[in-house]
């Protein structure tokens, strides 16, 4: 089946142009913040913001990325509910490259994708929790083809692609080369999506969709995912899998995983999920202006009117 066009424009190219929601900070349970600070920091190039006894807050020079928690015994286990990957968007294709580059000096195994409307490198930290690295890209897909057999997307060119790619780096680090990629991660490096684990795809979708205001691009129950936009240009925001299990229970408190992660809205926008929660039932608690709540699958969320 043909679908419509997804058009991703050079606006796009900013990290959260035109959205309506945002991610803030991603808050991640780790057994070791020292060893945690070394991968999310030096090798990621997040700056240290705070500290205390217990927690490591990381990012830019005008924002929070994300907050490790100590306290997990035992790394991201199998089989659970909970973090899949939280992906940090960069700017420009020489932060990308800087990115690849920074990755690879610190020996850091890492997985360079070419998803048509994005490039992405994906990695690990030492307890199993996933990074993604992307730049928004302003090529178009001009349709999709989902069968039984294959999930398709169609590039500028008219060519019938993979959504996954191996990535050509070499003309990305090819600038770079003999070079030092810097300390630092880009100024302008924004959490542009968090990809989740959850146990059951429709009440997550319905959550993620009816309740907190996201917009349902694509449903690919072949392979037990469904992706969502947050109303802006680029089409990838937020996504949901079974790809743990269906019935998968939340990644117990002992062991690495999600704490919570933050989403921004406008007042106004957060007024209306408080309303759409009490009109559907679902629980949430109000703490510190922001609005507390788990996902069908266990997954905490805080939303708040604050900005990015």
């Amino acid at each position: 089946m043909n679908h419509p066009t997804i058009q991703v424009s050079p606006s796009a190219c900013v990290p959260g142009a035109g959205d309506a929601i945002r991610h803030g900070a991603i808050h991640l349970r780790v057994t070791d913040l020292g060893r945690a600070r070394a991968f999310w920091g030096d090798a990621l190039g997040l700056r240290e913001r705070d500290r205390t006894a217990t927690t490591l807050t990381l990012g830019t020079p005008g924002r929070d990325l994300v907050v490790l928690h100590s306290g997990a015994a035992r790394p991201a286990p199998r089989g659970h509910a909970g973090l899949y990957h939280v992906a940090f968007h960069v700017p420009t294709e020489d932060a990308f490259g800087r990115a690849l580059l920074r990755l690879a000096v610190h020996r850091v195994p890492q997985a360079p994708t070419d998803h048509i409307f994005s490039i992405a490198t994906y990695a690990h930290d030492a307890d199993g929790l996933g990074l993604e690295v992307t730049r928004e890209t302003p090529r178009r897909v001009t349709g999709r083809i989902v069968t039984d057999r294959e999930i398709a997307l169609i590039d500028d060119d008219g060519r019938r692609r993979a959504p996954t790619e191996a990535l050509d780096v070499r003309p990305i680090l090819a600038p770079l080369a003999g070079g030092d990629p810097g300390p630092h991660a880009d100024d302008d490096t924004v959490v542009g999506h968090v990809h989740l684990h959850v146990d059951d795809i429709p009440p997550a979708a319905a959550f993620y969709e009816s309740l907190v205001g996201f917009d349902e691009h694509m449903r690919m129950d072949r392979i037990g995912m469904a992706d969502f936009s947050a109303g802006g240009d680029f089409p990838h925001r937020l996504a949901v899998n079974v790809w743990q299990g269906p019935g998968a229970a939340p990644t117990p408190d002992d062991a690495a995983g999600l704490v919570h992660h933050e989403l921004r809205v406008d007042p106004d926008g957060l007024a209306a999920i408080a309303e759409r929660m009490d009109a559907a039932g679902h629980p949430y608690e109000r703490r510190d202006g922001a609005l507390w709540v788990r996902d069908p699958a266990g997954n905490a969320l805080a939303i708040d009117a604050r900005p990015v």
